[in-house]
């Protein structure tokens, strides 16, 4: 038997963390090849003989089912069409003057300087930037990745949207309010809406912003836009040099892009949820996957001026059938003096049909470029699992450095129009089945809040930073996503719960036991005792520790009883609740069977619950169960452990689940939330699956349970037993509405599915059942 103290732990724990910035990487250490392509495409159609060699060509791109065998797949490219990695060649990046800077000249040489100084007031100095140039790593070595706010300043107004985004970021844990610990930088100053014709844009901003003590030329801060340039031309100009600093801009163009260094993001809406998030559309898979209509489109129509062209011209391909692509010139003030002879046409059309009903019910959505290359149909289509069809050339596709957009949306060109109804008719049912599930994987993990999108931007950002413990490609764009998936954690697949089943290996023969006591140990014939022996006789068992978070001191060792598998004590000092959740170095399986002092479970108990989670590897598997609810005459959540065929939480006081769960209740949570679980000293179980039923998107599983198993049980034994407190009740219903507001949704889900051993209750020999102990309790 061991004995070990919480500092012990914690500096371990202070170790492995640092472990990422104990071999710092050198600026000079992190050229990269220039990536050479990916995913197979199909291109339909030729232009002509002058234009196949004077520009890269890019018919309507239709995603493969697979990849050639030994094809490599680079995490950072989305092999997608208009945005592929590949088109940026090291040729055009030369350290001096370039083609197109020589032809800028050409074109202005008859212009003034004050124009010349005027029109390029918003351009980058750091064009060429990449994070090897214009990055400072060594802000990172010291604390690692943290994001500080600029405090805001008076008088300087916030839009909904903005506020968000910062909200989001504060909230998170790379949040830190120290500068001097920051490796990035985010304004105060509203920078999303830079159109100067609109009520939000902020004046002077480019004074405002070199005022700034911190600016430093930009470096090591990021810029979040959605809306740049103005009537006509709507230019990607910001109206301010954003310098060295990082772009995350909505409708960005691949040629103003900077790979490795801006951020694509998606336009969303003010009315974007802040945290939470509505779920995707797609509630069961329906074979074959075809819906009312095939490819769908509503939307405004411009006459004239930039993005009038493709939406002009959606009336040839449109058949009021199965094909429906309304148009409506019905908009801006003075629409009637540019009014063409199909508006009136169009116009009624275009209000028969109502949206919601559309989006819905078609399998295809065409996203259209608007008067900016990015639209809101984008993220619409996303949610409705309706498989958008890009008609957007030249558009950076949002997150295109982590997201394989072959995967969720089919990528046309906007010269070849007419040939999109007969390309995604083409489209095997197969792939048209894959394509929506990977849009609903996609919406629920990147997109469907303003917080999702802002922590997808840092976590990109903190991958390039801290590039050996970087996300894979299949993390990114398979189950639970990047988000939930630290690589601080671990770098290898085998070692999340996730993967197991696409990596061809079985989960874990051996599990840990954790046994939480609060209560000091006078007597042999205590609970814990009993629970000890009857858990270290499992046969899967390798290792027992015991949580001492009690404050009398350690028993001796003698009193502890004999058994044959190693038992660690581990003596904590700060003796909160939420330290039985720690990542423990001295766990070492991956299964974690989580225990309370006073659990009553029998070997059977423990070796049947084990050999179903092994079935359940994501999930939390356990005994104890209780539910959820919401009081509608009370206006929120409300919590119940009444025996009801029904529940959505397995309780930890006698529950098996992965140790990454572990970690990621550590560092995923903000200090704030754990703070309040240890100060009540309750609630950890209902967070712990709060947090799994959100990464998972499943409910836990309830394994045979006696009716013996009661919160109550210790109540007569145990003075010290939390279950004997009559505000224990209370303070749990409180917890449940907490974590709801702070998670901005309600994670737990309902489940009627429990599992009994083979045979259970089933008339026939006793011999004849694996686990026949569990009958006799």
């Amino acid at each position: 038997m061991r004995w070990i103290s919480s500092r012990t732990c914690e500096r371990h724990l202070k170790q492995k963390e640092g472990d990422v910035n104990a071999q710092p990487l050198q600026p000079g250490g992190r050229w990269r090849n220039a990536p050479a392509g990916g995913g197979e495409t199909k291109t339909l159609g030729l232009l002509g003989f002058s234009a196949a060699y004077l520009i890269p060509h890019w018919g309507i791109q239709v995603p493969l089912s697979r990849r050639g065998p030994g094809r490599p797949h680079d995490r950072r490219l989305s092999g997608y069409g208009p945005g592929a990695r590949w088109r940026h060649l090291s040729g055009y990046l030369q350290p001096f003057s370039s083609w197109e800077q020589d032809r800028s000249d050409d074109l202005t040489e008859h212009i003034s300087p004050r124009q010349k100084r005027d029109a390029n007031s918003g351009l980058y100095t750091g064009k060429r930037c990449r994070m090897e140039s214009c990055f400072d790593f060594s802000l990172c070595e010291r604390n690692g990745f943290k994001v500080y706010v600029y405090p805001q300043q008076k008088g300087e107004k916030l839009s909904e949207s903005y506020q968000n985004i910062l909200s989001s970021i504060e909230g998170s844990r790379f949040y830190t309010s120290d500068p001097g610990q920051a490796c990035l930088f985010v304004l105060s100053l509203d920078t999303l809406d830079r159109d100067q014709l609109s009520p939000q844009y902020v004046h002077n901003l480019k004074a405002k912003i070199q005022n700034l003590p911190l600016w430093n030329g930009g470096k090591n801060h990021i810029i979040f836009n959605l809306y740049s340039g103005t009537w006509p031309d709507y230019t990607e100009d910001l109206g301010f040099d954003i310098g060295l600093a990082m772009l995350a801009k909505a409708s960005i163009s691949t040629e103003n892009f900077r790979p490795d260094f801006d951020v694509s993001i998606p336009l969303f809406s003010k009315d974007h949820p802040r945290t939470g998030g509505e779920k995707g559309y797609l509630k069961y898979n329906t074979i074959p996957p075809y819906r009312k209509y095939m490819l769908v489109f509503k939307g405004k129509r411009y006459l004239t001026g930039i993005g009038s062209d493709t939406r002009n011209a959606l009336y040839h391909i449109h058949n009021s059938e199965d094909v429906v692509l309304l148009t409506t010139c019905k908009h801006g003030k003075d629409w009637q003096k540019h009014k063409d002879a199909r508006c009136d046409k169009d116009n009624a059309e275009y209000d028969k049909y109502d949206y919601r009903e559309m989006l819905y019910n078609s399998t295809f959505c065409l996203v259209p470029r608007g008067r900016r290359l990015g639209s809101f149909r984008f993220l619409e289509a996303l949610q409705a699992a309706c498989v958008p069809v890009m008609l957007s050339n030249g558009w950076e596709l949002p997150f295109s450095e982590i997201i394989d957009w072959n995967r969720a949306a089919v990528i046309g060109d906007e010269r070849l129009l007419l040939q999109i109804p007969s390309t995604v008719r083409s489209i095997h049912q197969d792939k048209i089945l894959s394509l929506r599930q990977q849009t609903q994987l996609l919406w629920e993990a990147y997109f469907n809040s303003v917080e999702k999108i802002v922590l997808t931007t840092l976590e990109i950002i903190q991958d390039r930073v801290l590039l050996h413990t970087s996300r894979s490609n299949l993390m990114w764009n398979s189950l639970p996503g990047g988000l939930f998936t630290l690589p601080q954690y671990s770098t290898s697949l085998r070692d999340f719960p996730f993967y197991y089943a696409k990596l061809g290996i079985k989960p874990p023969s051996k599990f840990t036991a954790i046994i939480h006591v609060v209560t000091p140990l006078v007597s042999q014939s205590q609970p814990v005792m009993k629970l000890l022996v009857a858990v270290a006789k499992s046969q899967y068992c390798a290792q027992v520790i015991v949580l001492w978070n009690c404050e009398k001191p350690l028993p001796a060792k003698h009193r502890w009883p004999a058994t044959s598998v190693p038992v660690t004590v581990i003596e904590g000092e700060s003796k909160v609740i939420s330290s039985r959740f720690l990542p423990y170095n001295t766990i070492p399986t991956d299964a974690v069977f989580s225990l309370d002092e006073d659990t009553v479970l029998s070997t059977t108990e423990v070796d049947f619950a084990f050999t179903v989670w092994q079935s359940f590897p994501d999930r939390i598997v356990g005994y104890p169960a209780r539910s959820h609810f919401w009081d509608s005459n009370k206006e929120r959540w409300g919590y119940t452990s009444k025996w009801t065929n029904d529940y959505s939480m397995v309780l930890t006081g006698a529950a098996i689940y992965h140790k990454y769960y572990h970690y990621l209740y550590t560092t995923y949570f903000p200090a704030s939330l754990k703070i309040m679980v240890d100060q009540m000293s309750n609630c950890e179980d209902i967070l712990m699956n709060f947090l799994v039923s959100l990464v998972t998107k499943l409910p836990p599983i309830k394994v045979t349970q006696k009716k013996q198993y009661k919160e109550t049980m210790m109540g007569q034994s145990s003075r010290a037993s939390r279950w004997a407190d009559p505000d224990h009740f209370a303070q749990r219903q409180t917890c449940m509405n907490k974590f709801a507001n702070w998670f901005g949704t309600m994670p737990l889900i309902h489940s009627q599915m429990r599992l009994d051993p083979v045979l259970f209750k089933d008339q026939v020999s006793i011999l004849r059942k694996k686990y026949r102990e569990i009958e006799r309790l």
